[in-house]
């Protein structure tokens, strides 16, 4: 149901980001676009820098598991709508790194004037880009109805769920995993700009 090389590519994002103590625990959740009615996600409750290729699930673009006896992680609605609204998404990668959890607590972030910004596709880095923070919810659908016309409005360069992580994503797992790792250095240099403050 899932094609070997997405399983494989999942697993070793996942490894990657464990190996930076982003996904700590359970935490986090990565897929990729199947086609245009499927996506293969990582299941629910299993560590993400330990991911087997069985631990990679189908589901409909609805969330529904399409791999029998697996249960999709919680978020998985988060990832089908950016499948949904963003054609050009073959990936999406979700962490829980301290960074990204202790100032998201604090409102929205705003990065201004590093280099790396340009790693989003823009041409300098003379500007002031705002990664946005919505609030938190259990309730995965009404978050992601909430979340929907915020991103249809000024599509962000990801964006982090308050107290809990960073969403991040690409036209594939690769791509997608090189967008994560520079959220989280501008992140990271958020937070170390803030101690010393």
């Amino acid at each position: 149901m899932v094609p070997v090389e997405l399983a494989n590519a999942l697993a070793e994002a996942g490894q990657r980001m464990d190996s930076h103590c982003w996904v700590p625990g359970s935490a986090g959740n990565l897929s990729a676009r199947i086609d245009d009615g499927r996506i293969a996600i990582t299941r629910s409750g299993v560590h993400k820098g330990r991911l087997k290729t069985g631990d990679i699930m189908a589901v409909d673009y609805a969330g529904q598991a399409l791999s029998e006896g697996m249960k999709p992680s919680a978020e998985t609605l988060l990832h089908c709508q950016l499948y949904r609204l963003f054609p050009q998404v073959g990936a999406v990668l979700h962490g829980h790194s301290v960074a990204a959890t202790v100032l998201s607590m604090q409102g929205a972030i705003t990065f201004s004037d590093y280099e790396i910004l340009k790693a989003f596709g823009f041409a300098t880095h003379e500007m002031d880009v705002v990664l946005p923070v919505y609030a938190n919810d259990q309730d995965i659908s009404r978050l992601a109805a909430y979340i929907e016309p915020l991103l249809l409005r000024d599509p962000p360069i990801g964006y982090v769920i308050a107290g809990h992580g960073v969403y991040a994503w690409g036209t594939s797992v690769e791509h997608a995993y090189w967008r994560l790792e520079a959220l989280e250095f501008l992140l990271q240099c958020e937070l170390e700009r803030r101690r010393i403050k």
